[in-house]
């Protein structure tokens, strides 16, 4: 029996994967992870996010059972969004791990910053390639 490894291009593991931590995908789990959102709340929500990849973004993740997509007959419609039990698990581990982001955010960027001058100083001290010698 095969066991499912998201380091397999072929495995649908990855799929998911890129579903839960792609683009959309976390900021939309999160952003669900404090209760059922509509469409319009979640696209306040998510700064930046398009109609389009909203929409594409709710439709995979629903697929994957980890969204429910709930529509009321009013007019004008009403779709609520929620997360199954999968989707909360996920949410948790994914605002953990954004809590986590944005308390060492300064740090990150110091080391992002100390990390670009050095490899701008390398790029002054290396002699490119055919340069004379």
């Amino acid at each position: 029996m095969n066991q499912a490894s998201c380091f397999n291009s072929m495995c649908r593991s990855r799929t998911i994967l890129n579903h839960v931590t792609g683009r959309w995908g976390g900021l939309v789990l999160g952003a669900l992870g404090d209760g059922t959102r509509r469409y319009s709340e979640l696209r306040k929500q998510v700064d930046g996010i398009s109609e389009k990849m909203l929409a594409q973004t709710l439709r995979d993740l629903e697929r994957d059972g980890l969204v429910t997509r709930r529509q009321y007959p009013t007019v004008p419609p009403r779709v609520d969004y929620t997360l199954t039990a999968a989707g909360a698990e996920i949410a948790e581990r994914l605002l953990s791990l954004m809590r986590w982001i944005e308390t060492n955010v300064a740090q990150i960027e110091a080391a992002n910053a100390c990390h670009d001058g050095t490899r701008a100083a390398e790029a002054l001290v290396v002699p490119h390639e055919g340069a004379l010698a």
